[in-house]
């Protein structure tokens, strides 16, 4: 059968090259349409803020009358321009134009419902690393409630320095070592483990390959999921590691362990047995060195030095948590941690 259509004497593969062409010409525009409607309400609600601070300041407005001022724009604007003007809507508003105080500064990647998000935080270190890896990992609003609930800069600062803290707030999450990928803790409380009063580390397995994408998301970026049970067979017996990733970044294996309580000295010496395996018998050209990760609910710190110790493998130990970071408590730390001279 021909593939000539008779119109024109074009081929069906000319034809679908248009038509694929067309699509993306529309797709494009309609991108572009949608940017600058967002970006347009962007402008338009610091533009509103702005109007907000500079009538508070020329009329000198006192602290305590601000707020009935913001009730009764709400209700007024609500009534003259349709819905969007909720007080905490205005409020949001005015403390963007507080927060932003150069329009420049606002980035149009970003939707007013991030920003009301972002608005909520007073750190303004931490409002920057959010702002930078929402733009960066194209997180929904729903990703960024979940990795602010979860304390993610905090976690990952408290495992760094305070000079890296600053690079973490100008660029976001800089993957360039093995270190770097690492968390403490790790919070599984998407899992719904919490709710059972007894499980099994091949339960918290099912959990978390069951809800893989939200796994993805607290593991960080880089992450592939290669599987879970990966079989080896050396010598005639066989062994399973429980999950197997692949880092598109560092280009290399990552071989997560999970241990329901306390991680074992012996459990370092079977990750490395895992990890030269994978290193001689399933890296490829142009892969790096393997990394081990243990997870465990707790673990003592002077054992694991001394298995740790003399260990020429990536191998790294963390604890998880099946439940959301107290947030008083971790923003203390994170206070001490930055007050302290000399670290």
């Amino acid at each position: 059968m021909s593939d000539i259509i008779t119109t024109g004497g074009m081929s069906n593969d000319q034809y679908n090259q248009l038509l694929k062409s067309i699509g993306q010409v529309l797709q494009r525009g309609r991108n572009q349409v949608v940017y600058a409607v967002s970006n347009t309400i962007l402008q338009t609600y610091w533009e509103v803020g702005r109007d907000i601070v500079e009538f508070e300041q020329q009329g000198n407005v006192k602290a305590e009358y601000g707020s009935e001022l913001l009730k009764r724009l709400s209700k007024d604007l609500t009534n003259q321009h349709g819905t969007g003007f909720s007080k905490s809507n205005v409020f949001a508003m005015r403390r963007m134009y507080l927060l932003y105080p150069k329009f420049q500064t606002v980035s149009g990647k970003l939707t007013w419902s991030h920003y009301v998000e972002l608005l909520k935080l007073d750190d303004p270190l931490e409002r920057a690393f959010y702002e930078k890896e929402c733009i960066q990992e194209h997180w929904g609003v729903r990703e960024l409630k979940r990795q602010m609930k979860s304390m993610l800069f905090q976690r990952i600062a408290l495992s760094t320095d305070r000079d890296a803290v600053l690079r973490l707030a100008r660029e976001g999450q800089i993957i360039e070592q093995p270190q770097d990928i690492l968390r403490e803790p790790y919070v599984f409380e998407f899992t719904g483990l919490p709710a059972m009063p007894v499980y099994r580390e091949g339960d918290l397995e099912e959990a978390l390959v069951s809800n893989l994408s939200q796994f993805l998301l607290e593991l960080g970026k880089g992450f592939a999921y290669i599987g879970r049970q990966q079989r080896m067979t050396i010598a005639g017996r066989t062994y399973m590691v429980d999950l197997v990733f692949y880092h598109r970044i560092l280009k290399c294996f990552v071989l997560i362990d999970l241990k329901r309580g306390e991680i074992q000295h012996e459990d370092i010496g079977q990750m490395n047995f895992y990890l030269n395996y994978y290193r001689e018998e399933m890296n490829t050209a142009g892969d790096t060195e393997p990394i081990g990760i243990i997870l465990g609910s707790y673990r003592d710190r002077l054992v694991m030095q001394y298995a740790l110790q003399n260990i020429t493998n990536q191998v790294f130990v963390s604890q998880y948590q099946l439940y959301l970071p107290n947030r008083e408590q971790l923003e203390a730390e994170f206070q001490r941690f930055m007050a302290i001279p000399g670290e």
